[in-house]
């Protein structure tokens, strides 16, 4: 049952984390007749301006997090970032507020250390060498002993590449460590160290774990989805990603693996590197995943209204219409009054939409937007979603009104 938004049966939905991801995740609920409060920790996010409540707090703050859910009172609380007080989380749920998909979950996968630990040591998949540090010593004895070089440092709590670094040398480790601990969204002073994996190509293979008809919960994946990172944060994205068919076998049973592992409801991004017919597991996340955005040209139900979908208890359905792509629209500028040209000329280019979020602040490499395009075939809609990222120019000149 859903009740009407704004009335005293309303179903509520709070959202902790409003950004580009959250918005559309927004959307979706709203569609599904859901009330829905945006959280951020900053004034106008992409969220708060189509959500029906909006609050701006510290969500590491415990008792601002406890005093705005107990202000609410929302049925399903949905994390979507990771800078979060998850003790705070775990009081909340255990007086009967359902946390998505779980609070363990969260925990566990905002924490690589926790996440890895997890894949690697309790479920036994296959993963990259690593270690954890606490110290530029510690961190510098793990590469000598094992994990060698080419070797990626990163936070163990971070997001869209922040605090990530690839070395080659000793010579780079210092600058690293600072990197790292600087990167982090909650400074918890542990690494992660990892080993290069030689792979063909990684993929996010998003999984969701849903009722069916009986009542049960069962998973179902997307097609796989293609990416090109650039120090840890996505440019480009497209779907299908051609698989040896033993490999999409192999990664379709390490996602149910470590989401059956997590529990819950809802979509989880599985990012996983895949070197012909082998597959190692890389990272989760317990939310729809940036990389997948390229579903809302691809799909029947896009990421955002499968996670909503799945959430509510509702049916889902994976089903890819056809072959798409997206790319990444930056800011291109430090200014508060971004905006953006070449929209008409960039919305020529045959099967494109863009999606601008609304950001009140632009910073150089800060996403901003996002192109997508659909073609028969990956490597056009791959041209083309990058041709209309590249017309989309942003400009700190105020908008003036003819």
């Amino acid at each position: 049952m859903i009740g009407t938004p704004l009335s005293a049966n309303a179903t509520k939905v709070m959202l902790l984390g409003s950004g580009e991801l959250g918005k559309e995740v927004i959307i979706a609920l709203q569609r599904l007749g859901v009330e829905v409060t945006a959280v951020d920790r900053y004034e106008n996010a992409p969220g708060h301006q189509v959500a029906h409540h909006a609050f701006t707090i510290d969500m590491t703050d415990a008792e601002a997090l406890k005093a705005l859910v107990n202000q609410v009172k929302p049925h399903l609380i949905v994390p979507e970032i990771e800078a979060l007080n998850t003790d705070a989380l775990a009081e909340i749920e255990a007086s009967g507020v359902t946390v998505v998909p779980t609070v363990r979950a969260v925990q566990l996968t905002m924490n690589r250390e926790g996440i890895r630990r997890l894949a690697a040591e309790t479920l036994a998949l296959p993963t990259s060498s690593y270690a954890f540090a606490r110290s530029e010593a510690e961190l510098q004895t793990a590469i000598d002993q094992g994990i060698g070089y080419p070797c990626f440092i990163k936070p163990t709590m971070s997001s869209s590449g922040k605090g990530q670094s690839r070395i080659s040398s000793a010579s780079e480790v210092s600058a690293a460590w600072a990197y790292a601990a600087s990167g982090g969204r909650v400074n918890q002073g542990v690494v992660i160290v990892e080993g290069q994996i030689e792979f063909d190509y990684e993929i996010t293979l998003l999984t969701v774990r849903s009722k069916n008809a009986a009542g049960a919960i069962e998973t179902s994946f997307c097609a796989p989805i293609g990416h090109i990172q650039k120090q840890g944060d996505y440019v480009e994205s497209w779907q299908p990603q051609a698989m040896h068919p033993q490999a999409l076998i192999n990664a379709q049973h390490i996602a149910k693996k470590i989401t059956d592992a997590l529990g819950g409801l809802g979509l989880f991004g599985v990012e996983l590197f895949v070197k012909g017919e082998q597959v190692w597991f890389s990272e989760v996340s317990p939310r729809p995943h940036d990389t997948g955005m390229v579903t809302m040209c691809t799909q029947r139900l896009n990421e955002f209204e499968l996670h909503a979908r799945a959430i509510l208890g509702l049916p889902v359905d994976v089903t890819q219409r056809e072959c798409g792509a997206s790319a990444v629209i930056y800011g291109g500028a430090d200014t508060q009054t971004l905006a953006f040209h070449g929209v008409d000329q960039a919305l020529h280019v045959p099967n494109s939409d863009i999606r601008l979020f609304g950001k009140p602040e632009s910073f150089i490499k800060r996403r901003m937007g996002v192109a997508l395009a659909t073609a028969d075939t990956v490597e056009l809609a791959r041209e083309r979603a990058k041709l209309v990222a590249n017309q989309v120019l942003p400009t700190s000149d105020r908008v003036v009104k003819e």
